[in-house]
């Protein structure tokens, strides 16, 4: 736990910013098909169906990260029984020029829909290159600023996470919250999407508690959430740092300073089970976090491997999840299975993870499961749905 602690401060230090997903984007997406919804190619199912992957191949520090993309993408596409896809891997070397290119190039040999690129700017300049072909995009992004027309986020959110926290708070009573965030990138998108999450959910924010984003912000922050709390009156306490970032001294100094479980309720956008030694900070107990079904993520990890005799990425999923949908839409026989209309329909996709969905907006739904750190250990308190019914958040 020292030892844990002790790399936190050093981070914090360093100021270390680590997520290549939130990358700003130079350009906004803009929408297909004569501004419609149903925007898309129009395609023949009784053939191979023509997707391109768009993976950094040749990048030195995301290669392997494509290989595992691509390698859950086929493994997807072994899994479908009535279906045949045509994939085509185009290798973006982790570049957004080449990417563009690729894109352009892929749409001009034939390709119905791309899956990828990864990273955020690339998947907005991608789009946008091929949103005059009527071609759709489903990125491995997670920054839900690039979402929209024909450009799709296949990444878990912010907003997912932080939606599903507010309206479990919510049905468990919960009335006021309080947010603390780093000022950087990623601690204002976290921010923001807590704040429409409660909104959206019938949750007053009280206070919103930015920190510069270093040891000295966190020391300097804690007696601020707790003097807040104390005046507000704030029942739940968001925090959005991962454990690569503020996180571990927050939860470490925040109950030293007197702010405690037992008159505000801990909760989290981040995954607080990785690492491990997260679970035991003692301002996490009996705290709140969203999480996916850990069974079904296990199943899909042993399958890939057992085909490639090695761990898949983390983020490997996506590409799966991307042509399991595709999948599922080719297979009903609907020449109109890759327009924006059929790729957001509400009943979504069954994925590695469990259910979800794409929304009109471009970002997705997905459903997971709330946690409580219990003496240490991860319990599911609340499961995560088998499916979806309504419209969605």
């Amino acid at each position: 736990m020292i030892a844990f602690l002790a790399s936190a401060r050093k981070a914090l230090t360093r100021g270390v910013f680590l997520s290549g997903a939130f990358a700003l984007a130079a350009c906004q997406p803009i929408s297909i098909g004569g501004g419609t919804s149903g925007g898309g190619p129009a395609i023949d199912t009784s053939v191979p169906v023509p997707v391109a992957l768009l993976v950094p191949k040749s990048s030195e520090s995301a290669g392997t990260i494509a290989t595992s993309l691509e390698n859950a993408a086929r493994l997807a596409i072994a899994d479908l029984t009535s279906v045949k896809i045509d994939l085509r891997v185009y290798d973006t070397g982790g570049s957004t020029e080449q990417a563009v290119a690729l894109a352009q190039k892929a749409v001009a040999e034939g390709a119905q829909i791309i899956l990828g690129p990864l990273f955020a700017d690339a998947a907005n300049a991608a789009g946008n290159a091929v949103a005059g072909q009527n071609v759709n995009v489903l990125s491995f992004s997670n920054n839900a600023s690039i979402a929209g027309g024909n450009v799709f986020v296949l990444g878990p959110t912010f907003e997912n996470t932080a939606n599903r926290i507010m309206s479990f708070a919510k049905r468990q009573g919960k009335t006021k919250v309080l947010i603390a965030h780093p000022n950087n990138v990623e601690g204002e998108f976290g921010r923001n999407a807590v704040q429409q999450a409660a909104s959206r959910n019938g949750l007053a924010v009280a206070s919103i508690n930015g920190f510069e984003f270093s040891q000295t912000g966190v020391v300097a922050v804690v007696p601020q959430i707790k003097a807040a709390i104390d005046s507000t009156g704030a029942d739940t306490l968001v925090l959005t740092s991962n454990s690569a970032g503020a996180l571990p001294l927050l939860a470490q100094m925040l109950p030293e300073a007197g702010v405690s479980a037992l008159n505000v309720q801990y909760a989290g956008l981040a995954r607080w089970d990785v690492p491990a030694q997260t679970l035991e900070l003692p301002g996490l107990q009996n705290g709140w976090f969203a999480m996916p079904d850990q069974g079904m993520i296990q199943n899909f990890q042993a399958r890939y491997m057992q085909a490639y005799g090695t761990a898949p990425h983390q983020l490997a999923g996506l590409a799966y999840d991307g042509i399991a949908a595709i999948g599922a839409l080719v297979e009903a026989g609907d020449k109109k299975a890759l327009t924006i209309d059929a790729l957001t329909q509400g009943a979504g996709f069954q994925g590695v993870a469990g259910a979800f969905r794409l929304r009109p907006n471009g970002t997705n739904e997905r459903a997971l499961s709330v946690a409580m750190v219990r003496d240490k250990q991860v319990v599911i308190i609340d499961p995560a749905p088998t499916k979806f019914s309504g419209a969605g958040f």
